[in-house]
C-alpha cells in the first residue's frame, strides 16, 4: 500500500458516512463522538512531539468534551447501581430491628 492510501481510505470512509447521513441512515451520534476523540488524538500527537503543555491541555479539553457527550452512560450506570443496591438491601436480614 502506498503512503497516501491510508488517508485516501479514511477520506472515502468519512465521505461515505456523510452520504449515509444525508440518506437518512444517520450516524450523527458517531460524529458527535468522533470530534472529541480526534481532539484527544491531536493532543496525544502534540504530547509525543515534545510539546507536553499544549498536548496535555488539548487532551484534557477533548476529554471533557467526550465526558459531556458520554454523560448519559454515567446516568444509566448510577441508576442501575441504585437499583442493585436497593434490591440487595431488601435481601438482607436486619438484626437490629426492635419493636
Amino acid at each position: 500500500m502506498r503512503s497516501g492510501n491510508g488517508l485516501a481510505i479514511l477520506l472515502i470512509t468519512f465521505g461515505g458516512l456523510i452520504v449515509l447521513g444525508k440518506l437518512g441512515l444517520g450516524l450523527g451520534w458517531l460524529f458527535g463522538l468522533l470530534i472529541p476523540i480526534l481532539i484527544i488524538l491531536l493532543g496525544v500527537v502534540a504530547w509525543n512531539n515534545g510539546n507536553r503543555l499544549l498536548g496535555g491541555v488539548i487532551t484534557v479539553v477533548g476529554g471533557f468534551i467526550l465526558l459531556g457527550k458520554l454523560s448519559f452512560l454515567f446516568v444509566w450506570a448510577a441508576a442501575i447501581a441504585l437499583i442493585i443496591f436497593g434490591v440487595s438491601m431488601l435481601g438482607r436480614k436486619n438484626h437490629r430491628t426492635r419493636m
